[in-house]
């Protein structure tokens, strides 16, 4: 009676205490210094291709114009905590700085925010469909029980309430037409390959298309990795011949002087796919260009100039096996020319895929949009 009394003093004391307010402070919530500089760190370090002393070396001539710091705190006290905090590590030989795992991360991180926006926290690896049936997410919606249904399927709330319905409560009595089930969502898992053109065209004709690419392939696969750790996603690149990558390897990324072998990209995220067990597979290709380049044993097969039909017609068969192996391949195009609209509508139309004619500021969204709505279907 007395710890009954004592909860009930706690309350009343508790309710008369009630909201407290206090005038806002901007400053409280400003960020600090070295968070801000470290946002801009981060932007030159993808555009620098994982350089950190250019990444400084830029830093140090934005700063000169634009005043980031100040008396209080200069770029020397900026590298100190960089060192400090773990996103940067010195050669003791020679004095050069690279960046470290912690600042892959955070490149990835802040890609995903500025492209995705801030995702609201989800459950780990969930892939809803409409499709209702035995699964692990329970779902709002009930039914009767059926024959065949398991006993951790049972909404007991629901159930005790149809039984008082039914029968009242002093004779109270659980009946099996009282049983009702609680539906569950099946859960989807995807292997993603994501394929990003790297030659040498994604920075010709005086704009980059190759920093936007690999800032939509972080954000990507952060989103999966974070999001979706039951997905998979494999990252190839494609210039004169194929090779895939690792997620870590995204920020040192660059374009070489090669041709585009769509054929050999295509063909080694097939290989990929092949070797992952989920039944749902999916292609994504990122280009700019028409494909030119074909491997015939040890010699390259090249042109340039138009669109070259032995090329073609490559690729066209690879997107007609991918359709039979129920492979989709969307593919996202950084260019806007008609003849290469042409192409990308036979290969689509090929393949009964999707595609995009995107312009750099809206890749991301295409992307995450086309991913987050293939999730969202059936799987039959």
């Amino acid at each position: 009676m007395k710890s009954l009394n004592l909860m009930v003093e706690l309350l009343l004391i508790n309710s008369m205490i009630g909201y407290q307010f206090f005038s806002f402070n901007p400053a409280q919530n400003e960020q600090s210094k070295f968070v801000q500089l470290l946002h801009i760190f981060s932007q030159l370090l993808v555009y620098t291709n994982g350089s950190a002393e250019e990444s400084l070396s830029w830093m140090n001539e934005l700063d000169k114009q634009y005043h980031f710091t100040d008396d209080e705190y200069g770029m020397g006290d900026f590298i100190e905590d960089l060192k400090k905090n773990g996103y940067l590590k010195e050669n003791e030989a020679d004095g050069s700085f690279q960046i470290t795992a912690k600042s892959e991360q955070t490149i990835r991180k802040k890609s995903l925010e500025e492209i995705f926006g801030k995702l609201k926290k989800a459950d780990k690896g969930n892939h809803s469909t409409f499709k209702t049936g035995q699964g692990d997410e329970a779902s709002a919606d009930t039914r009767p029980f059926q024959f065949g249904d398991m006993l951790e399927q049972i909404d007991f709330t629901e159930s005790i309430r149809n039984a008082q319905i039914n029968r009242g409560v002093e004779s109270f009595s659980m009946q099996e037409d009282d049983l009702q089930i609680r539906e569950s969502d099946f859960k989807t898992q995807t292997s993603t390959v994501l394929m990003i053109d790297i030659s040498h065209s994604m920075i010709l004709y005086g704009e980059d298309r190759i920093t936007p690419a690999k800032k939509v392939a972080m954000a990507l696969c952060e989103l999966i990795t974070t999001r979706y750790p039951k997905d998979t996603i494999d990252i190839v690149v494609f210039g004169n011949d194929a090779w895939s990558i690792e997620i870590k390897d995204l920020p040192y990324l660059t374009v070489g002087p090669y041709h585009t072998n769509t054929v050999a990209g295509l063909e080694l995220a097939m290989d990929l796919l092949r070797r992952r067990k989920n039944p749902n597979k999916q292609i994504f290709m990122i280009t700019d260009g028409k494909p030119t380049c074909l491997k015939i044993g040890n010699q390259y097969y090249k042109n340039s100039f138009g669109l070259d039909r032995k090329v073609v017609n490559r690729c066209i068969n690879l997107a007609a096996q991918c359709k039979k192996l129920k492979i989709p391949i969307t593919t996202f195009m950084i260019a806007s020319d008609p003849y290469l609209q042409q192409f990308v509508e036979e290969f689509t139309e090929m393949n009964n895929g999707k595609a995009y004619f995107a312009s750099l500021d809206k890749l991301g969204s295409f992307i995450f949009k086309d991913f987050e709505s293939g999730k969202r279907k059936n799987v039959f």
